[in-house]
């Protein structure tokens, strides 16, 4: 397979729960203490080609909060010295988890504004493929993002209604709309198309891929249509979605969610490749990559 970092959203997606610690929230020490210099390697190696990439890939408000934090390639990022930072900026902090948690526990968190990170890194052979998503798809991924106001607002309200969607067995039309924003939106810059979702960050191809290829679809976001919209977790994703500006996340913050989920109980739900003639579509794709893919001996 391609080098392809599909890591799954932290609920509802997950094949197994991490097993459970003691604490009631799941959360766990760092253990920085713990990391070997060779899962310091594994960090410097993503940190350098994905710093080197993402200057021209990236919207301003990522690279930006690269630039403030206290991250560089040297080692793995202690937690508490990037919380005291980020929560200066926006309020948030990042808490360590063992792994995926349950839905409860995962909203809980952000609508706290407790960013739940893995502590674990993956192995020198994962660097282009992991199903799990750990510190350096969770760090390097999310925490930029969440020096903005704007994108640190819009999870901790996600977070809020992922509980309310929880009790109405909306979970799966939510999660459409963390996936194709927190972890792979994209934004339109005067410059172009530009990166702010932590699942095209962390990833080396996706990053190019989402950008620059030809091949997916890349359509302007209505709040609806991705809540209809199945997504990939094998796979680059057959259409972005794009927002005119992250100013729209304030607007998705602030959203009542009740007569989405109304409607949402009838009606169709459209597959990643599909285009609707409704859509407005800043970028057709030709689709050749996933259909090389689908035609594969």
């Amino acid at each position: 397979m391609e080098d392809v970092c599909s890591d799954k959203v932290k609920h509802g997606l997950a094949a197994g729960l991490a097993t459970a610690p003691q604490r009631p929230d799941w959360t766990v020490d760092q253990g920085w203490d713990s990391y070997t210099t060779e899962q310091h390697s594994v960090w410097k190696t993503l940190y350098e080609r994905q710093s080197h990439l993402l200057p021209d890939l990236a919207c301003d408000a990522f690279v930006e909060g690269m630039s403030r934090l206290p991250m560089s390639a040297d080692c793995i990022p202690n937690f508490e010295e990037l919380s005291e930072t980020l929560h200066k900026a926006t309020g948030w902090q990042i808490v360590a988890v063992p792994g995926l948690v349950p839905d409860d526990v995962f909203f809980d968190h952000l609508a706290n504004r407790r960013f739940p990170s893995g502590n674990f890194i993956r192995g020198a052979h994962e660097l282009d493929y992991l199903e799990e998503p750990d510190v350096f798809h969770d760090v390097f991924g999310h925490v930029p993002m969440l020096m903005n106001p704007l994108m640190a607002d819009f999870i901790q309200a996600y977070g809020k209604g992922g509980l309310r969607a929880q009790s109405l067995g909306k979970l799966t039309e939510l999660a459409r709309v963390y996936w194709y924003t927190v972890e792979f939106g994209l934004v339109r810059q005067n410059d172009g198309m530009r990166i702010y979702g932590a699942g095209i960050a962390s990833s080396f191809s996706e990053s190019a891929f989402s950008i620059q290829s030809d091949s997916p679809n890349r359509i302007a976001f209505d709040l609806e249509r991705v809540m209809r919209t199945n997504y990939r977790i094998d796979d680059f994703q057959e259409v972005y979605f794009v927002l005119d500006d992250l100013q729209d996340l304030l607007a998705l913050a602030k959203t009542e969610f009740a007569p989405y989920y109304e409607r949402l109980n009838s009606g169709p739900t459209y597959q990643p490749g599909d285009i609707l003639t409704t859509d407005k579509v800043p970028h057709r794709g030709t689709g050749n990559y996933h259909r090389r893919r689908t035609h594969k001996p």
